[in-house]
């Protein structure tokens, strides 16, 4: 099978500006295609995760990925998908996240002799001259025909400003300057890119009279159509301090039984072969595919070894039910004894102060809604109050074991 029936076959492709000529570029000769991720944050998310899988793809087809940080684009912020304006960042900031970005990106694509090039595009954007730009590149930008583009029609009841609006034309430029320098002739991103791609196509078209592509990807939702990747905490980070490891491993091993099949086609490398020999499972043995698929999604992020621990981890806790304070596998957070008045806290401030919630109100409608429950006299007894104070004598040698929904297991030790 080649490259490009791989990709829609993995229900990786949504739209292309030229199916035929995007599917002989891609099957029959080497080019290269790009990407862009603006640095709006320290980590990447697996939202980007999925479109590094697809740019590990290509590149094993011979491709040529160009990897753009929006270094200059991040100033402005892409309105795309948000209903308010992004908060502007400094450029300090943004140094700071492309080097995060750069070392995350180098885990999952080779730029061992020339197999990638990445690319800040502050290199061009930073310098440019205001009233050169605006004749040069402006003009070929219908201020009508941009406000029809979804990106931008559905920010125009909230409020879209000037400064947002030039988000597009700055893309564009990139395709541009990027088609100059490097003969890069697709440009990838995903659904909610689709009106930027376009104008970047028809301003090489206007400027240059040559033919480049582009093709949008299917985000990663679930069967009903909402976005994967969030948690409690916010986004599933690549990241394994604003997202561990465990919690990662966890997230793709609870995912619902219909949504198995999609995340081991878009998430892995197993073979089509092999995932519809693991969706096929039915019933209890769906299981099994989603240890695999957790397994393979934490192993490319967090390495083999990593994926190794929390998977015997979950083994520990959950298969062989060995949930007591003595199980030195669980995950821990830690609390001040200076916390405890009078040898006693509430279970609001515990859960708050151990970091097992992110706030009181959290804490407060877990507790009740019956998702607290701690270990005692080898049980776990759930808390129905919020007035609920949790005795110093609770902690066996100095640990507490709670237990946050039906499969969050934390120990609580004191320092």
């Amino acid at each position: 099978m080649k490259i490009y029936e791989e990709l829609k076959a993995r229900g990786l492709i949504a739209q292309t500006t030229n199916e035929d000529k995007i599917r002989n570029l891609l099957d029959e000769r080497k080019i290269k295609f790009y990407i862009g991720f603006d640095p709006t944050a320290d980590s990447l998310h697996i939202g980007h995760f999925a479109q590094m899988i697809i740019m590990s793809h290509l590149q094993k087809a011979g491709h040529i990925p160009i990897i753009l940080f929006g270094g200059g684009t991040a100033m402005v912020g892409d309105p795309s998908g948000k209903t308010d304006m992004r908060k502007m960042l400094s450029k300090e900031q943004i140094d700071y996240n492309i080097f995060c970005f750069e070392k995350q990106m180098s885990k999952f694509i080779s730029f061992d002799d020339d197999k990638a090039i990445m690319i800040n595009n502050a290199s061009w954007l930073w310098h440019l001259n205001y009233i050169d730009f605006l004749r040069n590149i402006g003009i070929h930008f219908l201020v009508s025909r941009m406000l029809s583009a979804e990106c931008y029609k559905q920010r125009l009841e909230t409020g879209l400003s000037f400064f947002e609006i030039n988000y597009m034309i700055m893309q564009s430029y990139d395709f541009l300057i990027l088609n100059d320098k490097y003969n890069c002739q697709l440009e990838l991103g995903g659904n909610d890119q689709w009106s930027n791609i376009l104008a970047g196509i028809d301003l090489i078209r206007k400027k240059r009279q040559r033919d480049v592509y582009g093709m949008t990807f299917n985000l990663l939702t679930t069967n009903e159509g909402k976005k994967m990747g969030k948690t409690e905490k916010g986004a599933l980070w690549l990241d394994p301090n604003k997202t561990s490891p465990f919690e990662f491993y966890q997230y793709w091993r609870n995912i619902k039984d219909e949504d198995v099949s999609k995340c081991l086609k878009m998430l892995t490398f197993l073979t089509l072969d092999e995932i519809n020999e693991l969706s096929s499972l039915k019933g209890n043995e769906i299981n099994k595919a989603k240890e695999i698929l957790a397994f393979e999604v934490t192993k490319l992020v967090h390495g083999k070894n990593e994926a190794k621990k929390v998977r015997e981890l979950t083994n520990t806790i959950f298969v062989k039910e060995d949930l007591s304070p003595d199980n030195n596998n669980m995950p821990i957070k830690t609390l001040s004894k200076s916390l405890l008045k009078d040898d006693k806290i509430s279970i609001l401030d515990l859960l708050l102060y151990s970091k097992i919630t992110l706030s009181k109100s959290e804490a407060r409608r877990l507790v009740e809604q019956g998702g607290i429950s701690l270990y005692e006299n080898n049980a776990y007894n759930k808390i129905n109050s919020i007035d609920f104070e949790v005795q110093r004598s609770s902690f066996s040698h100095n640990c507490l074991v709670v237990k946050k929904g039906k499969k969050t297991f934390v120990k609580v030790k004191l320092q």
